[in-house]
C-alpha cells in the first residue's frame, strides 16, 4: 500500500502549484500513516461469523472471516485482508461472550514476540459446550502483563467490554472517565480519540482534536500510541503551553494560587474589563461634503447599553459600534431624502469622528496589561472584587514587586490563565472538535474553564481520579469539575478493574483510599500474577541528609535487585531527596533517567521525582520514604494522595524502603476504620 502511494505520479494532474503543493503534502502524510512500525504487528485477532454481517458493514460476509489489526490494509486488488479495529463488524472481538456471541463462532487471538507470530488461541463463542462458564484469556493475560519498556503502547489487542463501550461513545457527547490507578483511562482517552477521527474525520479535520497532559513528561510517555493507529494529526499540549500568551517566570505560594484558581475571579475580571466601557455625553457629528449628522449623546448611550445589555465579546462590541453609529446616520440620511448604501455605511464608520468617539467609548483592551493592573493596584482591584474576594484573599494576591509592563512582570502559571481568561472576554478563544483532557482531577477551576474554552462548540473527553488529586486547588467532586469546564451534560462512567497494577500493590496502596477520597470504589486487579511486593525497613539512618530516613544503600540494593529482571525500574522518592539518591546510584555504577527519557536495554532505571510520577509506569518500583513524601507536601491529605500515585506506578512488582516509621494510615487497623 505504501509503494502504490509513493509510485504516484502528480506532475499532470493539478491545475498550478498551489494544487501540486497541497497534493504532494498529502501524499507525504499518507506514506508517514502507512510506515511499517518495529514490532507492532499489523493484526492481533480474527472473527469467524456464523451469518452474513449486514450489508452496510460486509456485503456478503456468509462464511467469511475478518483479520482485526491496528490499520486496514488490502491487497493490490483493493480486498480488505486486516480490518480496522475500529470499523463496527470489528466491535464484536472486543464485545462478544459465550452469554452474548453476537453471531461469532470463532474468536481468535493471536500472541506475537518480538514482531513474530508465536502462538493463537480460539474461543468457540457459538459452541454450547464450552458455554458454561466464561475462560480466561492467557494470552490476553500474557499481553497485559508484558513487561513496560520505553513509551506506552496501544492496547488494541487487549481492550474490555467495559473500555470499548467508552471508545465507542458518540462524538456529541462529553465523558468523564473516573478511573483509578491502571484502570486503562488514559489508554481508553487516546483510543476515543482515534476512533472518533475514524468514524468522524471529515468533522474532526475541519474543527481538530487535542490531547492535553499534566506536564511535558507525560506527553512525552504517550506521544507514540496515535502514530501506531496511523494519527498523525493530532496535538499534545499541557494546560500552560495552552495559556502561554506571557513568559511564566515566576511561582505562586499555595495560598495566591487557591484564590487565583479560583472561578470567582473571571467575575472580578469581567467587571474590570466591562469597566473601560464610558457611557458617551458629547455627540457625534459626522460631517460629508456639505452636510453635517449629528447622532445625539442619548442615542449613543442608547447603542452603547444595548451592546453591553447582549453581554457579547468586548472586542465584538467594539467592532460593531461604529457600524452601529454610522447606521444611525444612515437612517437620518434617508429620511432627509438621500438614497445612501452599504458603501456609504462603512465610509462613515471610518469617519475621524466615529472613530475617536469609538476610542473614547470603547477603548481597546490589552488583556496582560490589565491583569498586571490588578494584581498590583491595591484600590483598582477593590473596585472590582468588592462583595466577590474578602480583603485578606485580595491582599493575598497582589503583588509586592508587579513589574513595569507585561512584558518584565514575573508571571506566575495562574496569572497566565488569568491572562487567557481576559483574552478571551475580549475576543473569542478558537473552540476545536474533540478535546481529551487527562489527569483532570488537578485542575483549577479557572484552569477548566480555559479548557472548556477550546471545545465550547465541540465535545470532551475527561480522565481523572479523584483520589490521585495532588495540587492544593484539586476538584471535590466531577460534578463540580464539569460545571466549570462547561459540560453539565457530561456522563461519568466509573472504571473499577485494575489491568496493571499487582493484585498485592493495589490493595496495599488502596488502604488509604478512606483518608483521601471516601467515595470512591477500590480498584479490583483482574491480574493472575499477584506481582512481587515487600515493604523493607532500612538498617538505619546512615548516610542519610536527614534523622530518621533512610540510608541510600538500602535503596541501590533494591535497585540493583530489580534490574536483574526483565522490564523497567522506576525508584521514586521525594523530591527534597533526589539528589542524595542520585549520587548514590552514580557512585554504585548505576546510570539512570530522568522522567519522560526513553529506556533503553542498556538503561531501564529512571529516577523520579514523587511530584512527576503521576501517570507514568514502570515494571519494577523503588520506592523510598514513603513519610518523606507524604511530608514533602504542604498537607497531609495532599501528601497521602502524592503517596497514594507513588505506591501505584508498579506494573510486576514494589519495593518500599523505610527507616523512618510509615505513615499511620497504611496500617490495616487505619484502613478498617
Amino acid at each position: 500500500m505504501r509503494e502504490d502511494v509513493e509510485s504516484l505520479d502528480i506532475r499532470d494532474v493539478t491545475a498550478n502549484w498551489v494544487n501540486a503543493e497541497v497534493l504532494a503534502r498529502q501524499i507525504d502524510d499518507r506514506i508517514k500513516a502507512l510506515a511499517d512500525l518495529s514490532h507492532t504487528p499489523l493484526f492481533f485477532g480474527r472473527l469467524d461469523y456464523l451469518h452474513a454481517v449486514g450489508a452496510d458493514l460486509a456485503e456478503g460476509a456468509r462464511g467469511e472471516r475478518f483479520y482485526i489489526g491496528r490499520r486496514h490494509v488490502h491487497d493490490a486488488n483493493g480486498d480488505p485482508m486486516v480490518i480496522d479495529w475500529r470499523a463496527p463488524v470489528s466491535q464484536p472481538f472486543y464485545r462478544a461472550s459465550r452469554k452474548t456471541p453476537m453471531d461469532v463462532a470463532l474468536r481468535r487471538r493471536f500472541g506475537y514476540t518480538g514482531g513474530d507470530l508465536t502462538a493463537y488461541e480460539d474461543e468457540h463463542l457459538s459452541d454450547p459446550a464450552e458455554a458454561e462458564a466464561e475462560a480466561t484469556s492467557k494470552l490476553l493475560q500474557q499481553e497485559i502483563e508484558r513487561p513496560r519498556v520505553g513509551p506506552m503502547r496501544d492496547i488494541v489487542a487487549t481492550i474490555q467490554p467495559e473500555q470499548d463501550e467508552i471508545v465507542r461513545s458518540g462524538l456529541g457527547g462529553t465523558v468523564c472517565v473516573q478511573g483509578g490507578p491502571g484502570t486503562g483511562k488514559t489508554a481508553v482517552g487516546l483510543h476515543r480519540v482515534a476512533y472518533l477521527l475514524y468514524a468522524h474525520r471529515d468533522r474532526l479535520a475541519r474543527t481538530g482534536t487535542l490531547v492535553i497532559g499534566p506536564n511535558a513528561s507525560f506527553l512525552h510517555y504517550i506521544e507514540q500510541v496515535l502514530p501506531a493507529l496511523g494519527e498523525l494529526d493530532v496535538r499534545q499540549a499541557t494546560v500552560d503551553d495552552l495559556v502561554a500568551h506571557v513568559e511564566v517566570r515566576g511561582t505562586d505560594d499555595a495560598a495566591a494560587a487557591v484564590v487565583k484558581g479560583d472561578a470567582r475571579m473571571a467575575e472580578v475580571l469581567r467587571r474590570a474589563v466591562r469597566a473601560h466601557v464610558t457611557l458617551p455625553t458629547e455627540p457625534v457629528v459626522v460631517v460629508r461634503g456639505s452636510r453635517r449628522w449629528r447622532v445625539p449623546a442619548h442615542e449613543l448611550e442608547s447603542i452603547v447599553r444595548e451592546l453591553l445589555d447582549r453581554d457579547i465579546r468586548y472586542g465584538a462590541a467594539r467592532e460593531a459600534l461604529p457600524q452601529r453609529i454610522a447606521h444611525t446616520v444612515l437612517v437620518q440620511m434617508e429620511r432627509s431624502g438621500e438614497a445612501p448604501d452599504d458603501r456609504v455605511q462603512d465610509a462613515v464608520a471610518r469617519n475621524t469622528a466615529v472613530k475617536a468617539a469609538v476610542k473614547a467609548i470603547w477603548p481597546p483592551v490589552d488583556p496582560a496589561r490589565l491583569v498586571l493592573r490588578l494584581l498590583s493596584d491595591a484600590e483598582y482591584l477593590a473596585g472590582h472584587a468588592e462583595g466577590i474576594l474578602t480583603d485578606d484573599e485580595q491582599r493575598t494576591i497582589l503583588r509586592t514587586r508587579p513589574g513595569r509592563s507585561p512584558k518584565t512582570a514575573a508571571w506566575s502559571a495562574a496569572d497566565a490563565v488569568l491572562i487567557d481568561e481576559a483574552t478571551d472576554l475580549v475576543q473569542r478563544t478558537h473552540s476545536l472538535g474533540h478535546v481529551v483532557l487527562d489527569e483532570a482531577q488537578d485542575l483549577s477551576p479557572m484552569q477548566y474553564r480555559a479548557v472548556g474554552r477550546r471545545c465550547t462548540t465541540g465535545s470532551a473527553t475527561v480522565l481523572g481520579d479523584l483520589a490521585q488529586g495532588t495540587t492544593p486547588w484539586a476538584t471535590r467532586s466531577w460534578e463540580e469539575a464539569l460545571r466549570h469546564l462547561g459540560k453539565r451534560e457530561a456522563v461519568v462512567e466509573e472504571l473499577t478493574a485494575g489491568f496493571r497494577v499487582p493484585t498485592d500493590v493495589i490493595a496495599y496502596a488502596s488502604r488509604l483510599l478512606p483518608h483521601i477520597a471516601p467515595g470512591l470504589t477500590p480498584v479490583a486487579s483482574v491480574r493472575e500474577n499477584p506481582g512481587f511486593f515487600e515493604v523493607r525497613e532500612a538498617a538505619g539512618p546512615s548516610g542519610t541528609t536527614a534523622p530518621g530516613t533512610g540510608g541510600p544503600a538500602d535503596v541501590v540494593a533494591a535497585c540493583e535487585e530489580l534490574l536483574r529482571n526483565e522490564g523497567s525500574v522506576g525508584l521514586i522518592a521525594a523530591d527534597a531527596r533526589v539528589p542524595l539518591l542520585a549520587g548514590a546510584l552514580e557512585a554504585a555504577g548505576l546510570s539512570h533517567l530522568a522522567p519522560g527519557e526513553e529506556t533503553t536495554l542498556a538503561t531501564r532505571l529512571t529516577l523520579v521525582p514523587a511530584s512527576l510520577a503521576k501517570g507514568l509506569e514502570y515494571d519494577y518500583v523503588v520506592l523510598d520514604e514513603p513519610q518523606a513524601v507524604v511530608d514533602g507536601e504542604p498537607d497531609e491529605r495532599t501528601g497521602l494522595r502524592r503517596l497514594y500515585v507513588a505506591l501505584t506506578r508498579a506494573v510486576s512488582g514494589l519495593i518500599v524502603t523505610h527507616a523512618a516509621p510509615l505513615p499511620a494510615q497504611l496500617s490495616e487497623a487505619a484502613a478498617v476504620r
